[in-house]
């Protein structure tokens, strides 16, 4: 049994309707000591209206908590651990929040002079500078507004810099771990796509790798870590093949969080790759954004960046626009500026020896969940986890249940499931993924919810298999759900037929 379960959602809130109670108020005034005046003889009759029928009467503290018991429907990184890996969903430092809002960047304009731009212009210029030294390139854009517009910009750049040389080439290379945005950005590019199956511990074959790399080859596009969570060990015999082949590496950074200050893929042959501001440098993640997705280069693909780019000039900073070999604008005006700052803050708070501590929380905190739920479920690769470890339901199918039965009990729990069913090289799969931002005692009582649900399937599989319990909607039919969507609301109709 787990020590505490957490109960962070109340689930069964009542309409204000239901609470309404006549003659009830949210103020209480004193009695006016003016006359009365008629509102629609003042306003006039057509600025006024009568009250609103059937509008709920409630207390102000039956109000306050209606509203506030409502917005822990949402599960929030403010309430608990989101253990969603390749996702890295962490808690973000009220101070980059802050920053972020000052008057003077907070309404900076996109088309303001570059003379009353000084500022912001700096706090960009900066950022590429300390992304370039974070990442060991030579040169950053921060144009892209998310992760796999990133991915998109990278290969056109890779295109462009081939077909500079008189060949675009036809095809790039994918391994089967990498994220799912991979292929579909090289085929939005113009590529065909060729799948390389991963080793039996879950990394690149190199063998396999080597046979494939022809004249028509652009580029491999690899995830580094993977999303196994492993560290791709051979990556610079890697970069030597496609090197040797006049082939190039692009990197998908999006799990730089288990890199930042400790190695930088520039040193290990990647020539372009993007990085995710919203996960690894804490920027808000969910909910639909913002996000932002900068390109970090090798010095050859540097001519062909997106415009404008900002240079230091004498007086300050200013937008270059004569780039005769860029690819151009990948985005209206500069990228999302919102998160610029924030990612800036969250350096500079941090600084490299802050960066690097974190980048090694996020690995311990990883590791500390796979030592200790390894005796329950089945670890489908003997690799090294870095930031997030992935399992499988192998063991807990033999008893009917599933990775998404499991996902669907630790709501039960308090928690937010981890990543279902993915990477899909691992069947099954349970991906997790703690982030260095979580506490020992969050990581235990975590734990301790996949080590009681695991005891559960042994002992009463049937309670796992329903859940969740808890919830104002239990288990619904997903398969149905999706094939036929309700997506428009009819009253229910009150009709014998309806009935029947």
């Amino acid at each position: 049994m787990i020590r505490k379960v957490r109960q962070h959602i109340n689930q069964n809130e009542p309409l204000l309707f239901e609470r309404s109670s006549p003659g009830k108020r949210g103020y209480q005034l004193p009695e006016l000591d003016v006359p009365a005046v008629d509102p629609s003889a003042v306003l006039g009759e057509n600025n006024t209206r009568a009250a609103i029928e059937g509008f709920p009467e409630v207390s102000e503290v039956e109000a306050i908590r209606h509203f506030t018991r409502l917005s822990t429907h949402n599960y929030a990184i403010d309430l608990g651990l989101y253990p969603l890996g390749s996702c890295t969903m962490k808690y973000n430092p009220r101070v980059n929040e802050h920053v972020s809002r000052i008057e003077g960047l907070a309404w900076a304009h996109p088309y303001q002079p570059e003379s009353l731009s000084q500022g912001i212009l700096e706090v960009m210029g900066t950022l590429e500078k300390i992304l370039a030294e974070i990442t060991g390139m030579d040169a950053v854009t921060l144009q892209p507004a998310a992760g796999a517009h990133g991915e998109f910009t990278g290969i056109l750049l890779v295109r462009a810099l081939l077909e500079s040389r008189g060949n675009p080439r036809k095809k790039l290379l994918i391994p089967d771990s990498a994220h799912g945005t991979n292929p579909a950005t090289a085929t939005t590019a113009g590529y065909a796509v060729e799948n390389i199956k991963s080793n039996e511990r879950g990394m690149v074959d190199v063998e396999a790798l080597a046979r494939l790399v022809t004249e028509d080859v652009a580029a491999l596009m690899v995830t580094n870590p993977n999303t196994l969570g492993v560290f791709e060990e051979n990556i610079t015999r890697i970069a030597a093949i496609l090197h040797a082949k006049g082939a190039m590496l692009y990197m998908d950074g999006a799990n730089m969080n288990a890199l930042v200050g400790i190695a930088r893929p520039g040193d290990f042959g990647v020539d372009v790759m993007h990085l995710n501001l919203h996960k690894t440098f804490s920027t808000p993640h969910g909910g639909g954004g913002p996000g932002s997705g900068p390109v970090a280069v090798k010095s050859q693909l540097e001519p062909f960046l997106p415009k404008p780019r900002l240079e230091r000039a004498t007086g300050g900073w200013r937008w270059n626009y004569d780039r005769p070999r860029s690819i151009g604008r990948v985005r209206a005006f500069y990228g999302n500026i919102g998160m610029h700052i924030r990612a800036l803050a969250y350096i500079m708070a941090h600084g490299g020896e802050g960066l690097a501590n974190a980048t090694m929380d996020a690995v311990l905190n990883a590791n500390y969940i796979r030592k200790l739920i390894e005796p329950y479920y089945d670890l489908p690769l003997n690799a090294p986890s870095m930031h997030e470890c992935v399992f499988s339901d192998e063991r807990q199918a033999k008893r009917g249940v599933r990775t998404g039965d499991i996902a669907k009990r630790l709501i039960d729990y308090g928690f937010h499931p981890y990543t279902v069913s993915f990477p899909l090289i691992v069947h099954g799969a349970m991906m997790i993924e703690p982030t260095e931002t979580e506490s020992k005692d969050e990581l235990d009582l975590f734990v301790d919810a996949l080590i009681s649900i695991a005891k559960e399937v042994e002992e009463n599989p049937q309670v796992v298999l329903t859940a969740p319990h808890n919830t104002r909607t239990s288990r619904v039919d997903e398969v149905t759900a999706a094939r036929k969507p309700v997506v428009r609301w009819k009253p229910a109709s009150t009709s014998s037929k309806a009935a029947d």
